[in-house]
């Protein structure tokens, strides 16, 4: 038994998935992401996280995954501020033959009591957008990471600089140049930042 599901963000990159998770690139229709999770993480560091809200006519890059039943548990753990969607399968349609998604295919959204937007209190962390546009990066090059910048609400939130010192438990090793071209999409958002404590 498998169960399948939709990743926007982190769950982007295989790097952060279970082994034997297969994933398939593609995009959902009638959604948007947004930077509007905000609560502590597992060790009561404030922080601001990607879900996704419904939007007629929108759409969103991401991975169709597949992966033994056995790993919902620890899925669901992973994403405990979220809620499961279920029947999003139809939605969702595949990069290289246009085929829909599973019919049980899920997507995890944020529970109600979670859905603020960042402050200083909550920022993006730096290591989080590196991981998540990592993965962007890897299924469709620059094209990814652009998308993912021009769907995303919420750049206003201040990101936490801790790329150096990584916060977010899934972080990621970038190479200078794909941290030099996320830094550019950033910097053309015009987002602000805040120094590691």
């Amino acid at each position: 038994m498998t169960i399948s599901y939709f990743g926007y963000g982190s769950l982007v990159n295989v790097e952060t998935l279970n082994a034997q998770t297969v994933v398939t690139p593609g995009r959902l229709s009638g959604w948007r992401r947004e930077w509007r999770i905000r609560g502590k993480d597992p060790k009561g560091f404030g922080v601001c996280s990607l879900t996704v809200v419904p939007e007629e006519g929108g759409t969103v890059f991401g991975v169709a995954a597949s992966e033994p039943k056995t790993g919902l548990d620890v899925l669901q753990r992973r994403e405990w501020k979220y809620d499961r969607i279920d029947g999003v399968g139809p939605s969702f349609r595949c990069d290289a033959r246009q085929l829909a998604g599973a019919d049980d295919m899920f997507l995890f959204r944020a529970k109600p009591e979670h859905y603020e937007w960042g402050d200083d209190e909550h920022p993006i962390l730096q290591s989080y957008v590196d991981c998540v546009l990592a993965g962007f990066h890897a299924f469709w090059g620059e094209a990814g990471v652009r998308h993912f910048m021009d769907t995303t609400h919420g750049w206003h939130v201040p990101i936490l600089a801790d790329r150096e010192r990584p916060i977010y438990p899934r972080s990621v090793k970038l190479s200078r140049e794909l941290r030099d071209l996320i830094d550019d999409h950033l910097g053309a958002r015009k987002v602000s930042y805040l120094k590691v404590a």
